[in-house]
């Protein structure tokens, strides 16, 4: 089974991972996170790094009571943002054989650290204390407020707000990240109405619960299983399989992908490893 990235829909990156496997003989199942895309689930738009764990061990239960599946040889891909979560998933359960990442994130350090750990203590403790007011505001309203998951710092220290994760127009100061993002997700490439990262954004609170559920806590728990770790040599988020496949104890391969970004390993079929992804699962399930 298959998710992923955050913010996106099973008809974007996860549906072609799952059609393309399935071309070579694969049972597979591309799911919807709950509370996004046709998955259901209130309040709309709120990611849960506990409940999305749970999703993959739900979507195990699922693709196990089909007909013909063999329930000793079920694996999990998590893509981008849901790869944390899929590492999470596999470590609580024994179910899943096998555990393959491509351009994984790990939202919880995202979130509560910024790209490459870059918060400081004390801008941490300001990222919370705008999460628990905003918290009263919700609930004084009735509803959530839409925010930027990630949260940023202005120049003057001040945190910056927002209601979109990629903008309406594509400033003309964009940084190479937020091109990549946008060429993808709010193109004809990519967009999908349904899709967080296309449309709109996550509640404003989102990241307050991965602030307290740091994911793949309990890597170790994942071997024997073999692990794989796909990246870009040009990945921004390379870093998180690096430390990954470090803090990993069992069967355990890095593949860096040369001449990749993050985003080529989302629908690049010349970058994407689909020949490795499938020896790794054939070989590992056999």
């Amino acid at each position: 089974m298959i998710s992923g990235p955050f913010g996106a829909v099973k008809e974007q990156v996860a549906g072609l991972y799952a059609q393309t496997l399935a071309e070579r003989g694969f049972v597979t199942l591309a799911f919807d996170p709950s509370f996004t895309g046709e998955s259901g689930g209130v309040v709309r738009n709120v990611a849960s790094p506990d409940i999305f764990t749970e999703d993959f061990s739900a979507a195990v239960d699922a693709i196990g009571l089909l007909p013909g599946v063999d329930r000793t040889r079920i694996g999990a891909i998590g893509i981008c943002g849901l790869s944390g979560m899929a590492l999470t998933a596999a470590s609580a359960d024994s179910r899943i054989k096998a555990v393959a990442t491509s351009a994984m994130y790990d939202m919880s350090r995202s979130m509560s650290r910024a790209h490459q750990d870059s918060y400081t203590r004390a801008q941490r403790q300001q990222v919370i204390d705008y999460l628990s007011q905003q918290r009263w505001a919700d609930a004084e309203s009735g509803q959530p407020a839409l925010g930027l998951h990630e949260v940023p710092f202005d120049e003057q220290g001040r945190i910056v707000k927002g209601t979109r994760v990629l903008p309406e127009k594509l400033p003309p100061e964009a940084d190479p990240v937020l091109t990549a993002f946008f060429n993808y997700y709010r193109t004809r490439r990519g967009f999908h109405p349904r899709s967080i990262n296309s449309t709109t954004a996550w509640t404003a609170t989102t990241p307050m619960a991965f602030f307290g559920f740091p994911l793949a806590a309990h890597i170790d728990m994942i071997a024997p299983r073999p692990i794989l770790l796909v990246t870009g040599d040009k990945a921004h988020s390379r870093y998180y399989s690096d430390d990954v496949y470090q803090a990993a104890t069992g069967p355990k391969e890095l593949l860096v992908v040369p001449d990749a970004d993050h985003v080529d390993l989302y629908d690049n079929l010349a970058r994407i490893p689909f020949d490795r992804l499938d020896t790794f699962f054939k070989q590992s399930l056999a």
